[in-house]
């Protein structure tokens, strides 16, 4: 099967339906992440089947459960899912954060060539950013511990948001040590089509909001 009809594929199965244009860029996007993992190692995927399962179609189950314009991936690393969301949705502004430069670099290279104008890069420690207005949501991918991830991105998130916490197995012991005032508001089960492993969408938000 070509690079192509795997990712139409993929698409199918999830129930979306993306311009041409969105699949074009997607499949760009893989391109580019082939190419650098030549000499930065962006990921550990060197395969172009690969890379649609595990990078693209992994990070296109959240896309249904976006319902905000703004959001910010935090460890977004090679871009993801961040960039896969920015390039399905136009109209979803989406500010990327790592630490790492190199996958800065990368990224804002990806942005510029694809012509994705609602991306922002960011290379800062997610501790010392204070980005002009804080988001409705917040996602992260295989980053942190989930509270590792809430006290660290606290002071972004807005009265009334969400993070949007995208884990492997349920993390029990994870959600366990939670910090006090963050509670656990839905947990979905996501299927991945072309790989078969546990995904969960966790969502967490705050029990009580400002006043």
């Amino acid at each position: 099967m070509s690079t192509e009809g795997r990712l139409d594929e993929r698409i199918a199965s999830l129930g979306l339906d993306l311009p041409v244009e969105a699949r074009q860029k997607l499949l760009a996007y893989v391109a580019l992440i082939l190419k650098w993992n030549k000499v930065y190692n962006l990921t550990a995927i060197r395969d172009e089947a690969q890379a649609i399962d595990l990078h693209i179609a992994d990070s296109l189950t959240l896309l249904p459960h976006i319902k905000v314009d703004r959001l910010a991936d935090i460890g977004a690393g090679a871009g993801l899912p961040g960039i896969v969301l920015a390039i399905c949705w136009p109209d979803l502004q989406v500010e990327l954060v790592d630490t790492v430069d190199k996958k800065c670099v990368f990224m804002r290279q990806v942005a510029g060539q694809l012509g994705l104008k609602n991306v922002g890069v960011h290379h800062v420690r997610v501790e010392n950013w204070r980005p002009e207005k804080p988001f409705p949501a917040i996602t992260s991918r295989a980053f942190a511990e989930l509270a590792d991830f809430v006290s660290w991105t606290d002071h972004l998130l807005a009265d009334g948001g969400q993070w949007l916490a995208m884990k492997g197995v349920y993390p029990s012991d994870e959600i366990s040590r939670l910090p006090e005032g963050v509670r656990v508001s839905e947990s979905i089960a996501l299927k991945v089509p072309g790989v078969d492993v546990e995904r969960h969408l966790i969502i967490l938000q705050k029990t009580s909001q400002k006043g």
